[in-house]
């Protein structure tokens, strides 16, 4: 029985992360996972009492995955420079990745306070080691400068998202770019 319920959670969280890549969090209804699923709606209130949960449940289970991702680059990179653009890099080869899709949609929408936790915890990690390759490249004020080009790389994740003109390449080479005209800065 339990591991019915658990892959049952398992299709309402693949449910949630299709319908966040479709249409964002506006998407996410109690309605329209039960029509994914297949369940009756009662049964997904079984689950999750709430959008949030569901929201909360997903940064819990895909934020470490995709900041691991990151992670795993940045430990591939052989200098302090290569880092940072491998911090860049990997962020945005990851938009293309349908749990980095829920995963944006999420980090724009309004959060409730457990589940806005849960992706500062999950970005802390990946500020912290940025905030160590800007401190070995010398930069004066490596916490700040983590923040700012997190700033450049959600940017370049919004301009991908949106399908803009640019191509998604020339858009991740423009803040790698600036990234490390940045932070030599």
């Amino acid at each position: 029985m339990a591991e019915h319920r658990s892959m049952q959670r398992a299709a309402l969280l693949d449910a949630a992360r299709s319908l966040l890549s479709e249409g964002g969090t506006e998407a996410l209804t109690f309605p329209a996972l039960a029509e994914r699923t297949g369940l009756a709606r009662s049964s997904v209130y079984e689950y999750f009492r709430s959008r949030a949960a569901v929201v909360e449940e997903l940064c819990e289970v895909d934020f470490p995955v995709w900041a691991a991702e990151v992670s795993d680059a940045m430990h591939r990179a052989e200098t302090s420079e290569a880092k940072v653009e491998a911090y860049v890099r990997q962020q945005l080869a990851l938009v293309g990745d349908r749990r980095h899709r829920a995963v944006v949609a999420i980090s724009a929408s309004e959060l409730d306070a457990g589940a806005r936790e849960k992706i500062r915890a999950a970005h802390g990690g990946l500020v912290a080691m940025i905030v160590e390759a800007l401190g070995e490249l010398g930069h004066a004020e490596p916490r700040l400068a983590a923040m700012l080009l997190q700033g450049v790389v959600d940017a370049a994740v919004r301009r991908i998202e949106l399908g803009a003109a640019e191509d998604p390449t020339a858009i991740t080479d423009a803040a790698v770019a600036m990234a490390l005209r940045g932070v030599r800065g």
